[in-house]
């Protein structure tokens, strides 16, 4: 499909949809919002997961303006809320009525209500969308003077919801030079002016880094090897367990741990690979995972560049990892851990995970190397300083803008 069709398809809904929106101004006309805002924040959900983390870190770099949180979907857990909370804003959990498929109408109509509010607000906010669909839906609906902003994490199912509705938002952030590389191969097969590219801008997602880090005893000959994130397909978990079966098996001496819902997950031949923390959402603890890690393996088939990865690299773990996504640039093969030779053939991903252990294990010179110079690195890289600054500046330019 063409993106004059993207567009045709997104006028044709918007001539079914306006008596639902009628209906929810209606709404809105009897039940205002108290309160005025300066950033109207839509995201999806607030349960344990690496977008989440980042979301919540979004809001409170905005902590001391006025903004309100909307969530649209149904979370799993409690996991980040009390994160977004913790930024001082109002958190609206709308889910209720935009996340019913029995009653799907409902969503419609409160698009209608949501557009009411942002546009009646005395100032002009801004509209800030993380990957949320409702968000998309809403975006021919707010007035054209108020901008609205894009969050991307990846090339993924949201990279095709938003095409209809490039139009509305004048800035995109995109996480990894990979995902803006995806994005403008698909923008050139799809006819989207390249206008849009010139809106597209990296922000690298940051991390808190610790204050120090312990020194490191690589003397001790285990190395203890972390898997940390969920056991959804494009993650491939089950390769990490296999190679703790195989390491097991072959006497070499290392010892796998993995943070994350991952043991149900997992058939039952590999349900006794290591060690399992299962969710954890303590900050502290998480850190202590990292810090009794020397290694944090990645086994994705996709990825833009994950935070555990900074999170890791700042507690001075070596990295080991597919060639996906943002990956090659910050893991320099020897200098930062070790990069396989494919992402696709699972064999050899397990096959040269045990080799680049065994490797370290040799060499604990090498393993002290590699330690600090993550640490180096993702104080130079990964602070959040630099991340929270980068988001405020822009909006900040949004919203001055006529």
């Amino acid at each position: 499909m063409t993106y004059r069709l993207f567009l045709l398809k997104r006028f044709l809904e918007d001539i079914f949809i306006w008596p639902f929106i009628q209906l929810g101004r209606a709404h809105a006309d009897k039940y205002p919002l108290e309160e005025s805002y300066e950033i109207f924040f839509f995201f999806p959900f607030y349960h344990t997961g690496g977008a989440e983390k980042v979301h919540a870190q979004i809001a409170q770099a905005f902590r001391g303006r006025r903004c309100l949180v909307i969530f649209t979907r149904k979370s799993h857990n409690e996991g980040f809320r009390r994160a977004f909370e913790q930024g001082g804003h109002r958190v609206l959990d709308i889910s209720a009525y935009t996340d019913n498929k029995k009653a799907y109408w409902k969503n419609l109509v409160w698009r209608g209500v949501v557009s009411a509010h942002i546009n009646r607000q005395k100032g002009r906010p801004l509209v800030f969308n993380g990957q949320c669909n409702f968000a998309y839906k809403c975006a021919p609906w707010f007035r054209r003077d108020i901008p609205q902003l894009e969050l991307i994490h990846s090339y993924n199912s949201f990279s095709w919801i938003r095409v209809p509705f490039l139009p509305f938002y004048r800035q995109t952030v995109m996480i990894s030079r990979k995902a803006i590389s995806d994005h403008t191969a698909q923008y050139a097969r799809l006819g989207i002016p390249g206008t849009f590219l010139t809106r597209i801008r990296l922000v690298q997602n940051g991390v808190a880094l610790p204050d120090s880090v312990p020194a490191r005893d690589f003397s001790v000959d285990v190395i203890r090897v972390l898997y940390a994130g969920r056991a959804t397909p494009e993650k491939r978990v089950h390769l990490v367990a296999e190679a703790a079966i195989r390491c097991r098996e072959s006497g070499i001496p290392a010892s796998f741990s993995f943070l994350g819902d991952i043991r149900p997950h997992l058939p039952p031949s590999l349900q006794e690979a290591g060690h399992f923390y299962g969710n954890v959402d303590d900050p502290a603890a998480v850190n202590r995972a990292y810090a009794e890690a020397d290694v944090l393996v990645i086994t994705s088939s996709e990825e833009g560049f994950p935070m555990v990865v900074m999170e890791a690299m700042a507690q001075g773990c070596i990295i080991l990892a597919t060639p996906v996504g943002d990956l090659p640039h910050h893991v320099r093969q020897g200098e930062n851990g070790f990069i396989f030779s494919s992402a696709v053939d699972e064999k050899t991903v397990i096959s040269e995970m045990m080799d680049f252990i065994r490797l370290l294990l040799g060499d604990a010179a090498l393993r002290g190397r590699i330690s600090t110079a993550n640490t180096v690195y993702a104080r130079e890289h990964f602070g959040l300083t630099t991340f929270n600054n980068a988001y405020r500046q822009l909006a900040d330019q949004l919203i001055q803008q006529t």
